[in-house]
């Protein structure tokens, strides 16, 4: 466990919010859920290779692991590695049945870190640690920095066909600091759901914060895990195209989103309560009349600030937070794909090129509605328009080896061409070939031997032969080399057809007999 790395994705997203984000060491140890030490030692790294965002984001992953992880270590100011004070104390209280102690935990700890502190100095840290908690704590929130999201049950809609009652899922984002609402109806709680109804928020908002503080949805987290979660690829890529920090809440911790929980009571009450005698036919007019009661909920004065949501939302948060990009996020999946024995990978029953040097390699695959873009160790190897043509394929010549590139630009006339440098009569042939065949590729090789009997016959011989092959309807391969390997070529073909004369021979009598 001491030599194992975080994957090159999360480090490089360690550098971006520390240096493009500007989040502190916790934040950035919430955001990617390992643990503050494991960060601090990161960006140590980064420091002593004189690694920054800016750089990193041009280099590769192979690049990047020589910067940070060179055959000579980096030496480390870090004399003892701190415990993970909140994990022990978390395990303390889960597990109190089994009788855990923190003898056990310091034994843990010093499995992961031998030079870490001895049993007394552990006990004696975690001790005053914990003498310094809060349980209560009132958290504060900075404008234009967090906004809270999540799901909560919606109302039904009626399907106009059926009759059928559909539940819809009601989506909320929260502004930390101003409370400002954003709501709306969606079907599912789906990837696709997500990212649309983040992408309509952002843009109702006119501007993003600069973290989005998510439940532990499968959406947004795709691989739940108490110390290291792996956000979702797609809701990653989002977060990176508006510039902003995800800090997803820990599982179980309703406090660490009280402000959308409250939320979520507001919307229930003044957006479904108000809305629950009515009846609604399609998903756009039940949230047009939410938008009405949001706007309502927004302009309505708040009887302890005196000051709408949307007044504070417009002093205070809007000119703290991040602008909003001029091209909204496009929706695009993520996915693993393998390069098949004809360097191609299939996505969507469909084929796409990579290049040929990647046979066999695993590669990481965005697929967007217009675009497919394949990345190998965070490189861009190949790009192409998405086509939904199934069992189709889409090739591009510089992807392919030199002879597989060759036989691509073969053509009828291409062929035509190089028996035209032999001889008019040996292109005649060559076209003849071509043209006996139902599809001209059938008749490739053929030419290509035709054409390859230069390299042992004088291109007399060989135009003469093809001469001799077009008069008696011979076309073919086997019959131009025929006729080379017995010397017909070399024969008298005169127009006429006139008789060679014969030698004299006994057996023979000749014209004059018959007199």
């Amino acid at each position: 466990m001491a030599n194992w790395r975080l994957p090159m994705r999360k480090i490089k997203e360690v550098l971006r919010l520390k240096y493009e984000c500007g989040l502190s060491a916790r934040e950035i140890a919430r955001s990617c859920r390992v643990a503050r030490s494991t960060v601090a030692s990161y960006l140590m790294k980064a420091q002593a290779a004189g690694l920054s965002w800016s750089e990193a984001a041009r280099l590769t992953d192979t690049e990047i692991e020589e910067r940070l992880f060179p055959i000579k270590p980096i030496p480390s100011s870090v004399k003892r590695p701190e415990p993970d004070y909140e994990h022990i104390y978390h395990e303390l209280r889960t597990y109190r049945r089994f009788n855990l102690t923190l003898i056990q935990l310091w034994l843990e700890y010093k499995e992961e870190h031998p030079d870490g502190y001895q049993y007394s100095q552990f006990c004696d840290l975690y001790r005053r640690w914990k003498g310094k908690l809060d349980y209560y704590m009132r958290q504060e929130h900075r404008y234009g920095e967090k906004a809270f999201i999540d799901f909560s049950d919606g109302l039904s809609i009626v399907d106009p066909l059926t009759g059928e009652l559909i539940l819809t899922q009601l989506f909320l984002v929260v502004w930390g600091a101003s409370n400002y609402t954003y709501a709306e109806a969606t079907l599912s709680q789906t990837l696709a759901e997500w990212i649309g109804a983040h992408r309509r928020a952002l843009e109702y908002f006119q501007c993003v914060p600069r973290v989005l503080v998510p439940d532990n949805l499968k959406s947004g987290v795709s691989k739940a895990c108490k110390y290291e979660p792996e956000l979702n690829p797609t809701y990653a890529d989002m977060a990176q195209h508006y510039g902003c920090a995800v800090l997803p809440v820990r599982p179980r911790k309703p406090r660490d989103k009280a402000k959308v929980e409250v939320g979520v009571l507001i919307a229930k009450r003044w957006i479904l309560a108000v809305l629950r005698h009515r009846t609604f036919y399609s998903l756009a007019e039940l949230n047009a009349a939410i938008r009405e009661c949001l706007e309502r909920l927004n302009t309505r004065r708040m009887r302890r600030l005196k000051k709408s949501r949307r007044e504070l939302f417009e002093a205070m948060e809007r000119p703290n937070a991040l602008p909003l990009p001029a091209r909204p996020y496009e929706y695009a999946e993520w996915l693993k794909a393998k390069v098949g024995f004809n360097y191609h990978v299939e996505v969507g029953e469909h084929s796409y090129s990579v290049p040929y040097k990647l046979l066999h390699e695993r590669l990481d695959i965005r697929l967007t509605a217009t675009t497919i873009e394949a990345f190998h160790k965070g490189e861009r190897v190949a790009a192409h328009a998405r086509s939904y043509v199934k069992g189709g394929y889409t090739t591009l010549k510089e992807h392919m080896p030199p002879e597989h590139r060759a036989y691509a630009e073969w053509n009828p006339s291409r062929f035509i061409s190089w028996a035209g440098k032999t001889g008019t009569a040996t292109a005649r042939l060559v076209e003849k070939v071509l043209a006996g065949r139902t599809y001209p590729e059938q008749a490739y090789k053929a030419c290509m031997g035709i054409i390859q009997l230069s390299r042992h016959y004088e291109p007399e011989r060989i135009e003469a032969a093809a001469e001799r092959a077009l008069k008696y309807n011979a076309c073919s391969y086997r019959s131009m080399k025929s006729i080379l390997s017995a010397g017909l070529d070399r024969h008298d073909n005169r127009e006429n057809g006139g008789q060679m004369s014969l030698p004299l021979h006994q057996n023979i009598r000749g014209k004059e007999y018959y007199r």
